[in-house]
Parts: C-alpha cells; structure tokens; sequence
C-alpha cells in the first residue's frame, strides 16, 4: 500500500514538472508576450521576464521592441525632369503595440518594407535631380510622414528615415562635371578681371604720385634693375626712358646755327670762283 502511494506521489509530481516546464516562459527585456487564448487574444501584454501559461490552451508570441533597421533595396525611378536615377534607403522603426503589430497585419516587417518601397518610387517621380541631391533632408520628412501614416495602425512608429545615396548614368555625371567646371571657370575669369580692375586703379594711382615726382620714376627704375639683378642672370635688360628718346628725336629736329650755313655758302661761292679763274 505504501508502495502504490509512492508511486502515485511521484507520478504526480512528475506529471505537475512536465506541467511546469509546458507552461513556463521566459520574456526578456527587450521583448513582450502576446498571449492567444484558444484563439483570442488575450488584453494583457506579458513583460520581461518569467511567466506562465496554460499549456495546450495559451500560445505565447513574442514581439521584439528593438528598433529595426531596415535596408529599402534600390528603387529605379524618373524624377520630374525626366532623369533616370536610381536611390536607395535605410529605415528605422520600433513596435510600440505587440498587439496591434501581431493581430492588424501579417507580418509587419514585410508590410514596412513594401511600403518603404513604395514610398520612395513616389518620392522619386515627385522630386527632381536637384532636390534629390541637395535637399535630402526635406525629402527625408516626407518619405517619413508617407511611411508612418499607415504603420501607425498596424503598431509601428517610424523613427527616422534616411536616403542613403543616388545613383545617376554616366551622361548625367560628365554633364554636371562638364557644367562645375564651366561655373568653376567663370568665377575665376571673374576673380581676374575684379584683380585687373583693383591692380590697374592702384597703378593709375602709382603713374599720378610719379608724374609730380620725376626722380620716383627713377628710384622705381633702379629698384627693378635690383631686383632683376638679384635673380643673377647672365644678360639684363635695362628699360629705356622714353623721355630721353623724345629729347634727342626734338634735338635732331631742330635747324643749324645760322654761321655754318654762311660758312658753308661762302665756300660754294669760293669753289665756283675759282672754277671761273680756270
């Protein structure tokens, strides 16, 4: 008799660990429980840690709370001027109810995905070039507001959405090149013609302080020959003064003295003279 109630004690306590262990769960700290009763759901949200359930009659779903970052392959798309691009993207997003995201929509990380997709192929045909590449901020706001408006009710919260990079064809990229180089060009001519423009003031300034002071002029002359000197070349070239060029083309215009013209007729009229006397 003592036997048969050991036995049945043990069997007991045997069936109530297989129980126990049947019905134990652990939930951790970045995770909650669903619990579906018979198919229903049940209202309460289990948290972290350990918790029960009824085997064969609960089914515990766990729903991670983490945020998930979610790569959207790249899209190809038209922009609004008519440019082939292809943009890809990453998502960031986080369960804020297990119980929505688990009853609402079948799998939601797929149904996140799809929309991101999407969301982006319509961003892409909405923006032109420009905006795509200097506006990526504005566009990422949008892409976001499209993304969460649904996936608020599925229990989802959108966290940020970031464009990753635009690809654009070949002919695109040496055009835009081609038309960098051509602002870049332009800025320089401008950046010259502005030094030409200040340099020759200054000069103008220079030429007027010499004209009242001519030995400037010839301080100015020696400085540079200095400064030509200094390089030690084997030939140097002096620069001529064009006054004095004007001073002796002025002397070599001028008429002779009146005696040497005398002088010279006098002896004409002695040669022609003695060539009578002959």
């Amino acid at each position: 008799m003592v036997e048969a109630l050991v036995a049945a004690a043990a069997a007991l306590v045997s069936v109530g660990a297989v129980y126990a262990m049947s019905a134990a769960r652990v939930v951790k700290q970045y995770e909650r429980g669903v619990v579906f009763r018979l198919g229903r759901l049940r209202p309460e949200v289990r948290g972290p840690g350990f918790t029960m359930i009824l085997p064969f009659v609960d089914r515990l779903q766990k729903v991670n709370m983490q945020i998930v970052t979610m790569p959207v392959p790249a899209q190809e798309g038209i922009t609004r001027d008519n440019v082939t691009v292809r943009v890809d993207a990453v998502v960031y997003f986080k369960v804020t109810s297990p119980a929505e995201a688990v009853v609402r929509v079948e799998d939601y990380r797929f149904a996140v995905s799809q929309m991101a997709q999407t969301s982006l192929r319509s961003i892409i045909g909405k923006s032109e070039l420009d905006d795509l590449l200097s506006s990526r901020e504005k566009l990422n706001q949008g892409l976001e507001l499209m993304i969460d408006s649904p996936a608020v009710e599925w229990g989802v919260t959108i966290d940020r959405v970031e464009i990753k990079d635009v690809s654009l064809p070949e002919t695109m990229k040496r055009s835009m090149a081609r038309q960098a180089e051509a602002d870049r060009e332009r800025r320089a001519r401008v950046i010259n013609a502005d030094a030409e423009l200040q340099a020759s003031k200054k000069l103008a300034e220079a030429a007027k302080e010499m004209s009242e002071q001519p030995a400037a002029l010839q301080l100015r002359l020696l400085q540079t020959v200095v400064a030509v000197a200094a390089e030690k070349n084997s030939t140097l070239v002096l620069p001529f003064p064009v006054e004095l060029l004007r001073f002796l083309e002025r002397a070599q215009q001028q008429p002779p003295p009146a005696g040497g013209a005398d002088g010279a007729g006098g002896s004409a009229a002695l040669n022609s003279g003695q060539g009578g006397q002959g």
